[in-house]
């Protein structure tokens, strides 16, 4: 069957991509999360590893890496901020001392009520419904599996 080439030149159309879309999407969404958590004094990438400490305190870096899909000189500077800023603490496991532990600190754990309400705000400035948000979520992780 010969090619037909108006299927090789619409693959290559920007609005073809399924990859366009969500670069866009991914820029936009970072430009709105930025002035909502500057509020709270975090990092996209630090509110990220904020709410995986949230849903369970105590980890070690390399089960946080392996969460956030981070390799450690990406996750260590962002710990040694965090740490700095009062909200977490690394130690030595006593059981091992190859591991690093990261905990949340008081402060820490206080952060979490004022990061509640960062997604309801997300959604609403997105002018997205969680309706809307839900399949995608599902459709993206299939595209990036989400470890547990």
């Amino acid at each position: 069957m010969p090619e037909n080439k108006n299927s090789t030149i619409d693959s290559l159309l920007l609005g073809n991509q399924i990859c366009f879309p969500l670069y866009s999407a991914t820029n936009r969404l970072m430009r709105l999360y930025r002035p909502i958590l500057k509020k709270i004094g975090l990092t996209y990438p630090q509110y990220l590893v904020m709410m995986v400490l949230w849903e369970s305190d105590e980890q070690t870096v390399t089960s946080l890496g392996n969460r956030l899909y981070l390799d450690s000189g990406t996750l260590t500077p962002l710990l040694k901020r965090l740490e700095r800023s009062g909200l977490i603490q690394r130690k030595r496991s006593e059981a091992d001392e190859r591991f690093l532990l990261v905990s949340l600190t008081k402060n820490g754990k206080l952060l979490k009520s004022k990061a509640q309400s960062v997604p309801t705000k997300i959604l609403e400035i997105s002018g997205v419904s969680l309706e809307e948000a839900l399949p995608l979520k599902m459709v993206l992780e299939k595209l990036a599996p989400i470890v547990s």
